[in-house]
């Protein structure tokens, strides 16, 4: 059996302009039966770059295109899912939809083989109750405020 690796990801963090709510993906931890919200995005592939990452991502999994902005931090997140340990460095980027249309959209279906649907995950009141994985990405909201 392979050692576990360490992986670097590169996740969107997108805010609705008109709501206080983030673009996400909906999860389920089935061995400690908890739900949960994730950012979007995926794995760094070797010399690609962080940003690149982003776009790609975004567009496989709910085909949507997105403008990257700034680099909004990195953490790192060391976690159990499905009772698998897992280390990710997770850089996080700001990022808007391309098309301002999508933002009337509630929901994104996945279209990948192993779907990722998405939602806005509401940042107060009803529904913010679910955590937002991977811890600390919350903190980075409000970050490089600058258009992309």
């Amino acid at each position: 059996m392979a050692s576990p690796k360490i992986r670097v990801i590169a996740l969107a963090l997108v805010e609705h302009p008109r709501r206080q709510a983030i673009l996400v993906s909906e999860g389920y931890d089935a061995t400690r039966g908890e739900h949960f919200h994730r950012l979007l995005g995926g794995g760094v592939e070797v010399g690609e770059r962080g940003a690149d990452a982003v776009r790609r991502e975004l567009r496989e999994e709910i085909g949507v295109d997105v403008l990257v902005g700034a680099h909004l931090g990195t953490v790192e997140n060391i976690f159990t899912y499905d009772g698998r340990p897992g280390h990710e460095i997770v850089l996080v980027f700001g990022a808007e939809l391309a098309d301002d249309a999508l933002y009337d959209r509630d929901f994104f279906a996945g279209i990948e083989d192993d779907p990722v649907d998405a939602v806005w995950h509401a940042l107060a009141g009803p529904g913010s109750e679910l955590p937002v994985y991977p811890p600390g990405v919350l903190d980075l909201l409000g970050a490089g405020r600058t258009s992309p």
